[in-house]
């Protein structure tokens, strides 16, 4: 046994017509024995393979490469021929895709003597040798063997009987075999010639007649080779077999390259399973050869090689990895386009090679196997007599003729006992398979047994029988009787077919005689001289006419009634005189030409010059011609089928429009109607309308308050810039299309950019009419923009929407012009740096890396500061920090020498115009570039809606000194005393004197390496004209800071202005760096932009489903919801429990395990029957009323958490409901929070999982599956034009009917040993916000601007849009990521003030002397940057008065908030306070205002404007904005409010009958704690304090029993809460480390264990509270110290 490799070749054919006319290059290249094949796409991508040959045809045979057929047959053909001769199995087969060259490798041209194939020259060799044979004692036999595999199903191509299909069948001995193939003997390579032209002769009529096509079936042409070796001493015979297999493999083209449809879909599918499956099998052959399997037993493998998934793995199962030597040549296309196909033959190859084969050499087979069958035939003989069927063996060998000489009597004898010898064949086990296997065997033992001149007799018979039926069907014969080949008669007319295939191409002849020649079927009533069959063939289908005239002989086709017939693609129905040359086609399928050699000579004759045809006139120009003669018959009639549409059409369309105007006429009238009774039954509403409003009369200032919300309203954007960015998406969507196809690098994606002081626009990106009402905005613009990431030269640019267009235009003529200017990279570096290139635009240099922001204050009073100030981007990222040093410094002072490090600069000489600084003030007023008091809410105007819409004007807002004199505020008596005595105070700012200070660049650090070359510049704010600039620094991004140390000396004349500017603005520093070129992140290969970080880097949450469609309630036109009249916080509890044997329902076991996409899965058993539970838990109001259930949904069944909510659910189902109403809270959800006045709704209903007829329902969950439902319940409120929606993602866990799930086991996981009751922790909690908003007015303009729709064009298709691989424009996400990045830049600008103030103020500390405080205190007044609670307009008198007022107004703040808060709520706490103390402790706090300012209460409004929705702050102070939360009506106490609620009745009355409309959304919980832990509560009817664990998630505090609680029992919002700390009130109550939190309903008095765990929670609450208790505790240690 030899083992060897598969031989492997690959061959590269030259380009072929189609890819020559596509301008196709090559992509295959070719050294020695390795192949490299390069990618189109990308040029650097290259594969390379090393085969055992690499044949170069791609060029001429002058090329000194160049592989001709005879150096193919040389290296393969010799030596798998040679391996014959030793008695090796031999193969060699081609594989490639259609087109690719393997037939022509295979069988190659036979009429051309330089071009023949390997099949022709082998045989011919193979002949040779046995000629050239001079060893008397060998004798050489040679059969033959053709057959083809079309669709599954075999063929044979050389015996006529066999028309039907072969059965391939298997034999223990003989392995997989083709039953009654025919197996023909030859002589001499003439007689093989003959039978394979034969064959294909016999493929060609196959074809023909069943509509098929060569190249779409496997052809296998085998050759026993069979060496006889006479021995003369021993008188014996040896033998040795040689299987020679050539097989030509179908074409491996994928569907969607040849346009494959129906029937050629379908075999394809055929050819692509058989090739397929060859595919597996030589990838299984490999692994077992390849290392890892070697050790491995070879028969345990081979199981596992799938050769019966198809005929031709299963008849080849021996020439692959078995008992063969195997060749493979792998044909490739050179072109590009075929680039996928070409490496799939490439990849198909390197794994062959890999394959083995034992090859054994084939000794004596024959005495071998009809030994083996002998005994076989011996043993099925006695087993058939054991069952006492005998006499069946006698009958069987008397049918086949096996018996030495049966007689007929006998044999008619025997027949008679048919009958009952099949019905004991019946009745016997195993007998009749026996049979039939004896039959197969002796019917081999009787091929075995064959002599040689028998096969030749059979042999001769075959070809006789082939002919006659050949001749039989009209085909042309020799007319010596001999075989059929391909000549060409040289008088009479005839017929030759034309194919698809080349190869079958004049394969065919037919002779028309003289006279009349009838064309049919077989099966006509008369007999037909040529035999067609196939579709739209006749049994009569036409007569050729065959007379001689004195012109000559002249030959006429006459068609049958209804037959199909063309001559030169045009329908004949009438005789028609043929002309050489013609083509004809019968039917659909057959295809002819028309040859007349006398007609043709006598034209070759007249016209002895005539050049040759054009194309030559094959199978492809008949059908060609046929479409071009059709088309114009078939245009006609399309345009007479297109006219009958329209005008059916026309018709239509009117009287679907006098229909619908009927409709709308009837609809009128009946709204009239209902109109008429709605106004009889309700008249009072009229007349109510009909009423003349009152006038309002406003103060001054509300008149103020209102129109800061009119001005602030005006400047909202938020529907403004989403309708820009949904109408221009389908620009950016070309724009990046067309940059994928022409590869330009370049991406486009949406940005928005606003006018701040971080990232001011530049004038090219604001719009023309933006310059002009500057002055009149009062809040900074947004625009939208498009960001240009050039990914070639590494720069990123903006556009405006409007230079998008333009540039599109011109990327759309470049795109259209791309195929016929070549791609010259030269000539696109010059577009690049001329700016030709539409897609690029120049770019600078140097790049801006962020600003910095240094404040003058510390020159109002002489003492010098050092700065660390962050380097920020206009995206608010932080770059690096910069140091900086500001000093004043005398006229006359000589700068000192710094050494040769420190640059100098003169003194520069700037004016300060009050003219020029008040225009410039007055702009930065309205437009908020220049405020440093611009607070969060006035960056927050592009979302539309603050954080905090109750909040009036911030600290800053009302108390900045930039904008305190404009005309929208009063000026305050007040600040301009402060002013006057401050300017006092400052002797060396005294207008006019010349003022000198020293700016001192000293150094840059953490700046990223990307930026190699920095350099800074500063300014005035409002002279970006004048800067002054640094030397640039190499920068490497590691090492010691960047040394500037740049010295600029400053002298200015002091104004007016140049003393509001140092107080108020700072100087602007601007970094700039050489950006060293950085390839973007790829798209993938593409264009995509990749998604933007979130605000923070969250977990992966589930997405929130919208509510299930009801299938009760009427579909209901959602009204246009107005101004928001409160809101309400829920938490809601669900419940699903199963039916217990004892009849209750118990509540399902829930998994509360961390990371559970709906905070938990509920467990449930197959087959229960079960209700649904919710329960919802609020504060108790007035306008919160539960009136009933209306309906109950679940749906959207899936086993993944998102769902597709634009399929329709088929799955909905109405649940009925079982009960509903007001309930008393469990034992531990009552959790008394003060006074516990919550409200508890529950319902429940019965859900029956079998009817949503779910297979996810109705199983076993599999392991690692969860089952998610969305339920949706419909609640009707009082007072509400429309039901709430309550909807909830679940997800459940289905296990079987018995399976034991107990509450300790699920939960012990997460808590450990301890084990809770089983009901309190089996639901799941969802928290909501519910919103009760007044009906809008329909003809507002806010409403009418809400209301426009603007076509969403990101989902419109654009042309190469599926090159973008999911890519989508940015949308509404775009805004709020905005959002949060102006939130950035402003908290970014004020902790850069308040770090600027409190190193004044340390460096004030530490220098001033104590006879000082007074300025101090003054100055520290003026520029404290901390926000304050506005105080109002009112006029304030001396400054003891002042003092006096304010300690009145904080005595009556802290009397107010312990009556208010606990008085109230805590009825326990007045009695042991008693009012004595609360007088006295009044009284002490007047007399020590030091106490007061260091220990008052802070309110929300002085620490988080987020936290300032309580109902404490001071109304007056407030906007008169919509009321965003459920707060107290106003500031007044509750005796006021009855009193008032007594007088106004009615009007309560008819507020309670106003409608609103409910929203309901749920609120994802937070995955960021704050901070977690136990806390005591002070409980109100048992002076004592309850410990509860808690954890805080910002905005909402979660409460829990226990640490092992899983079930929330209540939330507390913290942006509806007001967080109160007090040292007093600790003090009055006794109980150290206590802090309060109050909502409008209940104040809840805190204890933490210590001081520390107390200003941890107090941070974790309200962050800016406890920075701000803490920073004021250690100034009055430092003052403590100090005395």
């Amino acid at each position: 046994m030899a083992a060897a490799s598969v031989k492997v070749a690959v061959r590269v054919r030259p380009f072929n017509s189609r890819e020559i006319g596509k301008d196709s290059k090559c992509i295959i290249q070719m050294s020695g024995n390795t192949t490299t094949i390069i990618n189109p796409k990308q040029a650097k991508d290259s594969k390379s393979f090393n085969f055992d040959y690499s044949y170069w045809s791609h060029t001429s045979p002058e090329d000194v490469n160049f592989a001709s057929q005879m150096r193919v047959f040389k290296d393969i053909g010799e030596e798998m021929l040679l391996h014959a001769f030793e008695g090796y199995n031999v193969c060699i087969f081609a594989y490639g895709q259609t087109g690719a060259g393997k037939s022509y490798t295979m069988m190659g041209k036979q009429d051309v003597k330089d071009q023949q194939g390997i099949i022709p020259l082998l045989c011919e060799d193979l002949f040779t040798k046995i000629i050239d044979n001079t060893d008397n004692s060998m004798s050489y036999s040679v059969e033959v063997s053709y057959m083809e595999i079309y669709c599954e199903r075999v063929r044979d191509l050389l015996n006529p009987k066999n028309k039907g299909n072969l059965r391939v069948r298997e034999h223990p001995l003989m392995g997989p075999y083709v039953e009654d193939l025919s197996k023909l003997a030859v002589t001499s390579y003439n007689d093989i010639q003959d039978l394979m032209d034969s064959g294909n002769k016999a493929r060609t009529v196959a074809a023909t007649n069943m509509n098929e096509t060569s190249s779409r079936s496997h052809a296998v042409f085998n050759i026993i080779f069979t060496q006889k070796r006479q021995d003369a001493e021993t008188d014996n015979t040896s033998e040795k077999v040689s299987k020679i297999s050539l097989v030509d493999l179908a074409g491996s083209e994928r569907a969607d390259s040849t346009g494959a449809k129906g029937t050629r879909l379908k075999e394809g599918a055929n050819i692509n399973k058989s090739l397929t499956t060859l595919g597996k099998v030589i990838s299984a052959l490999a692994e077992v050869d390849s290392g890892p399997n070697k050790n491995k037993k070879k028969k345990k493998v081979e199981s596992f090689i799938p050769y019966r998934d198809s005929v031709l793995t299963w008849l080849l199962r021996e020439n692959l990895g078995g008992n063969s030597r195997t060749a493979m040549v792998a044909a490739l296309s050179p072109a590009d386009i075929n680039y996928d196909e070409t490496l799939s033959t490439l990849r198909y190859a390197d794994r062959a090679k890999q394959i083995r084969c034992n090859a054994v050499i084939n000794e004596d087979p024959n005495n071998r196997l009809v030994r083996e069958l002998k005994e076989e035939v011996s043993r099925l003989k006695d087993l058939l007599y054991a069952q006492g069927l005998g006499d069946i063996i006698e009958m069987t060998n008397a049918m086949t003729g096996m018996s030495p000489s049966p007689s007929l009597s006998a044999l008619s004898s025997r027949a008679g006992s048919i009958a009952s010898l099949h019905d004991r064949i019946m009745f016997s086990p195993g007998s009749e398979e026996a049979i039939e296997r004896l039959k197969e065997t002796e019917k081999i033992i009787a091929e075995l047994n064959e002599t040689w001149e028998e096969k030749l007799r059979r042999t001769e018979a075959i070809r006789m029988e082939r002919e006659a039926l050949l001749a039989e069907m009209g085909v042309a014969m020799r007319e010596d009787g001999g075989t059929v080949g391909v000549f060409s008669p040289k008088k009479t007319p005839h017929l030759v077919n034309l194919n698809e295939d080349p190869l079958m191409s004049e394969c065919l002849l037919y002779y028309i005689k003289d006279g009349i020649t009838r064309v049919g079927r077989l099966d006509a009533s008369s007999r037909q001289d040529i035999v067609l069959s196939g579709h739209f063939i006749k049994d009569e289908h036409c007569t050729f006419t065959s007379s001689t005239s004195p012109t000559g002989e002249t030959v006429v086709l006459e068609p049958c009634e209804g037959a199909e017939t063309y001559v030169n693609g045009k329908r004949v129905t009438e005789p028609t005189v043929l002309i050489s040359g013609n083509r004809i086609i019968l039917g659909k399928s057959h295809v002819f030409r028309f040859n007349h050699p006398v007609q043709a000579r006598a034209e070759r004759e007249r016209t002895p010059c005539a050049e040759a045809p054009a194309e030559p006139v094959d199978w492809a120009f008949a059908q060609r011609e046929l479409l071009d003669k059709q088309g114009i018959d078939m245009k006609q009639e399309m345009e007479q089928r297109l006219q009958e549409l329209e005008d059916q059409y026309r018709k239509e369309r009117e009287e679907a429009n006098n229909l619908l105007e009927q409709q709308r006429l009837d609809y009128e009238s009946k709204l009239e109607a209902l109109q008429k009774q709605v106004d009889r039954y309700y008249p009072e509403a009229l007349e109510e309308e009909e009423e003349p409003e009152e006038e309002v009369q406003w103060t001054e200032r509300e008149r103020e308050l209102a129109v800061w919300s009119f001005r602030k309203w005006r400047c909202y954007q938020f529907t403004s810039l989403r309708d820009l960015l949904w109408g221009n998406a389908i620009f950016l969507k070309e724009a990046n299309a067309i940059s994928v196809e022409l590869k330009k690098k370049v991406q486009f994606q949406f940005v928005l950019l606003t006018d701040t002081l971080y990232s001011p626009l530049p004038p090219d990106l604001l719009p023309a009419e933006a310059s002009k009402d500057r002055e009149k905005r009062h809040f900074p613009r947004t625009i939208v923009a498009v960001e240009v990431q050039d990914q070639k030269n590494g720069a990123t640019h903006y556009w405006t929407l409007e230079k998008l267009r333009q540039r599109l235009d011109l990327m759309r003529e470049m795109y259209d012009r791309a195929a016929d200017v070549p791609n010259n990279t030269t000539e696109d570096c010059e577009n690049v740096m001329t700016g030709g290139d539409p897609f690029y635009d120049r770019f600078p240099w140097f790049r801006l890396v962020g600003r910095a922001f240094v404040y003058l204050s510390n020159l109002l009073y002489p003492v010098p500061l050092v700065h660390r100030v962050a380097i920020v981007s206009e995206k608010g990222e932080v770059k690096g920090f910069l140091r900086v040093a500001v000093q004043a410094i005398s006229a006359d002072e000589e700068a000192p020498d710094y050494g040769s490090g420190v640059r100098q600069s003169g003194t520069a000489k700037i004016s300060f115009e009050d003219q020029q600084y008040e225009k410039f003030q007055s702009e930065s007023c309205s437009v908020g570039l220049s405020r440093t008091g611009i607070s969060q809410e006035e960056l927050r105007i592009v979302e539309g809606e603050g954080q905090s819409a109750e909040m009036g004007p911030s600290a800053d807002e009302v108390n900045n000194n930039t904008c305190a004199a404009g005309a929208d505020e009063p000026e305050n008596p007040l600040k301009a005393g402060l002013e006057g005595a401050l300017d006092a105070a400052l002797e060396h700012l005294r207008i006019g004197n010349v003022f000198t200070f020293r700016v001192t660049v000293l150094q840059a650090s953490s700046i990223s390496a990307e930026y190699a070359d920095i350099f800074c510049q500063f300014n005035f704010i409002h002279r970006h004209d004048e800067a002054f600039s640094t030397e640039p620094l190499k920068n490497t991004g590691r090492g010691p800071p960047l040394g500037f140390y740049h010295v600029q000396n400053i002298a200015v004349e002091v104004t007016k202005s140049f003393v509001d500017y140092i107080k108020t603005q700072p100087i602007v520093f601007e970094v700039f760096g050489h950006y060293q070129k950085q390839p973007f992140l790829p798209l993938c290969k593409d264009v995509i932009s990749p998604l933007r970080p979130c605000r923070r880097q969250f977990p992966r949450v589930m997405p929130l489903s919208k509510p299930v469609p009801a299938t009760k309630l009427t579909a209901m036109t959602r009204p246009q919801a107005g101004p928001c009249h409160c809101k309400y916080d829920l938490m809601v509890f669900f419940e699903i429990c199963e039916l217990e044997a004892n009849g209750d329902y118990i509540p399902a076991v829930v998994d509360h395990r961390g990371g559970m996409p709906c905070h938990g899965t509920f467990l449930l058993h197959q087959g229960l029957q079960r209700r649904i539970t919710v329960t919802i838990v609020h504060e108790s109001g007035g306008d919160m009323d539960w009136k009933e259930v209306r309906e109950l949904v679940v749906g959207r069944l899936r086993n993944t958490p998102e769902s597709d909510e634009t399929i329709i659910d088929p799955n909905i189902l109405s649940l009925n409901i079982l009960s509903a109403g007001y309930v008393r809270p469990m034992h531990d959800d009552s959790i008394s929070l003060g006074v516990d006045h919550r409200t508890f709704y529950r319902f429940e209903a019965a859900w029956d999982s079998s009817m949503h007829n779910s297979l996810l329902l109705n199983r076993v969950t599999p392991y690692g599956e969860k089952i998610y439902m969305t339920l949706s319940a419909y609640l009707e409120m009082e007072n509400c034009t429309q039901p709430a929606v309550i909807t909830k993602d679940i997800c459940m866990v289905f296990y079987s009917r018995d399976t034991k799930l107990s509450a300790s086991r699920s939960i012990r996981n997460l808590f450990g040993t301890g084990s809770l009751r089983a009901a309190d922790g089996n639901r799941i909690t969802g928290v909501y916000e519910v919103s009760l908003c007044h009906l809008a007015d329909a003809g507002s303009p806010g409403m009418q601007r809400r209301r426009r729709r603007v076509l969403d064009t990101s989902v419109a298709y654009v042309r190469g849009e599926e090159n973008l691989a999911g890519w989508r424009p940015r949308s509404d996400s775009l805004i709020l990521d905005h959002q949060w990045e102006l939130e950035k830049l402003s908290l970014l600008q004020d902790v850069e003030k308040t770090k600027h103030y409190l190193l004044l103020r340390e460096k004030l500390e530490s220098t001033l002397l104590m006879g000082q405080e007074c300025l101090q205190s003054c100055v520290t007044e003026e520029l404290s940057e901390s926000p304050q609670p506005p105080e109002g307009d009112q006029d304030v008198g001396s400054g003891s008065e002042i003092t006096t007022e304010r300690q009145r107004e904080l005595a009556a703040k802290c009397l107010r908030l312990l009556t208010h808060s606990f008085n109230r709520e805590y009825s326990h706490v007045c009695v042991s306070a008693s009012e004595s103390k609360i007088s006295e402790m009044s009284v002490t706090m007047l007399r020590d205002s030091t106490s007061i300012s260091a220990l008052n209460t802070i309110t929300p409004s002085s620490t988080c404007p987020s936290l300032v929705e309580g109902c404490y702050s001071n109304a007056e102070l407030r906007p008169p904005a919509p009321r965003s939360r459920a707060v107290s009506p106003g500031p007044e106490t509750q005796q006021d409010a009855e009193a008032k609620k007594a007088v106004n009745g009615a009007s309560d009355a008819k507020l309670r009958a106003r409608k609103y409309v409910p929203d309901i959304q749920e609120i994802r919980v937070s995955p960021i704690v704050s901070k977690k832990g136990y806390i005591h509560f002070l409980e109100p009817h048992t002076n004592g304090w309850v410990k509860r664990y808690v954890v805080v998630r910002r905005p909402y505090v979660y409460i829990y029993n226990t640490e092992r609680d899983t079930v929330e029992r209540a939330i507390l919002n913290l942006s509806l809460a007001q967080v109160e700390y007090s040292e007093d009130q600790q003090a009055m109550l006794k109980t150290p480390n206590t802090f309060a939190v109050c909502t409008e309903h209940r104040g809840i008095l805190l204890q933490a264990t210590n001081d520390k765990e107390m200003h941890d929670w107090l941070y974790a609450f309200n962050p800016l509270l406890a920075g701000t208790i803490r920073s004021k505790l250690s100034r009055r240690r430092a003052g403590q110290m100090r005395m």
